[in-house]
């Protein structure tokens, strides 16, 4: 019978399992440095975070793939411990569902096509106890060549509001898989969880989700409704100004006026010349131009009037006086915002149309 210690049972089982002699001290027990270092990368894709936990073996002038990691032979995707693979939320890989939740991430290499397999154990020791009936995915992508990296890494390629493709790097070789996320409902699902919370009590909250709901055209009926809890709460240029908006988006735009009005008239100086400048961007020029001038006849004393007045100028060709007013807005700024006056002063003595 064998009366072996059973650490002495684990550390020979872990001796096995290496693929390489180690050229430093290491332990499969011990937090102690390894040749093959952890690494962690993480993307956020809308509001859903994607993070992959690995270890980065190198290469060493050894013929990895197809040679000590062998073609058609399942693989742990880098070293020791499982790499891994985490969905806050749930996803389409290569067009297939897969659940939120943290995946065993592991591969089977060939030479014209590889397979990605999603296990829904993770905390194994490589892929020595894998099992395919635990599987919760797998999927067949093309390898591409790749320029050489030395270290196993995986990256994040071309991330769009709904979706990124990851692609695991090492040799010469790249391999690419593409996820997808419903960003929008996810983002009101979580909307809907975040205002149970302390933030149904700040007009803030309500107000930011509705802005979102507006600026993706997404469910404007609820974007009003929350627009509604947010002037309840506190009634504010913000929120009143937002609500116009949102109810000219639903061809409201004789609903519209009210708040709008009600806004403009609670409006500070910065919010007016903030919203004119607004206009401006949007090509509204003529509507741009009577808030600037509404906002002249209420606050003709402040500095960033001399802004506007320098815009009007411009409007009707006059570029002499447009730089006598800007150098006096200059005057009058603060700190933080000087320098991008001064900008525009020597825009405007090239006679360059500030408006566009």
């Amino acid at each position: 019978m064998n009366h072996r210690h059973p650490l002495l049972a684990i550390l020979a089982v872990a001796t096995v399992l290496s693929f390489t002699l180690p050229s430093q001290a290491q332990s499969a027990l011990l937090d102690i440095p390894r040749d093959s270092q952890r690494a962690r990368v993480t993307q956020r894709i809308g509001v859903t975070d994607i993070t992959i936990s690995y270890h980065r073996p190198l290469i060493k002038g050894r013929k990895m793939l197809g040679g000590v990691e062998p073609y058609g032979k399942v693989w742990r995707a880098g070293a020791n411990e499982n790499t891994t693979i985490t969905f806050a939320d749930p996803v389409t890989v290569e067009g297939h569902q897969l659940a939120a939740g943290t995946y065993g991430l592991h591969m089977i290499p060939n030479e014209n096509e590889w397979t990605i397999i999603f296990s829904n154990t993770s905390t194994a020791w490589g892929s020595f106890t894998y099992d395919q009936k635990e599987d919760a995915l797998r999927v067949n992508v093309k390898p591409q060549a790749s320029e050489f990296h030395e270290a196993l890494t995986y990256d994040f390629d071309d991330p769009k509001p709904n979706a990124v493709t990851i692609a695991l790097r090492w040799d010469k070789v790249a391999v690419p898989f593409k996820l997808e996320v419903n960003t929008n409902q996810i983002a009101v699902e979580k909307l809907q969880k975040q205002l149970r919370g302390i933030s149904q009590y700040t007009w803030e909250g309500w107000d930011d989700a509705a802005s979102y709901l507006l600026a993706q055209k997404n469910d404007l009926d609820d974007a009003l409704k929350f627009e509604d809890r947010s002037i309840q709460v506190e009634e504010r240029f913000e929120n009143l100004m937002n609500k116009a908006n949102i109810l000219e988006a639903l061809n409201r735009k004789q609903d519209a006026e009210a708040p709008r009005g009600k806004a403009l008239a609670m409006a500070t100086v910065i919010q007016l010349h903030g919203y004119g400048r607004q206009l401006q961007t949007q090509g509204k020029q003529e509507q741009a131009f009577e808030i600037f001038r509404l906002n002249i006849k209420k606050n003709p004393n402040h500095w960033i009037i001399h802004n506007e007045q320098a815009r009007l100028a411009v409007a009707k060709g006059d570029y002499d006086t447009a730089v006598k007013e800007m150098n006096l807005c200059a005057a009058g700024a603060t700190d933080q915002v000087k320098p991008a006056i001064m900008a525009l002063v020597k825009r405007l003595e090239k006679k360059e149309d500030i408006n566009k």
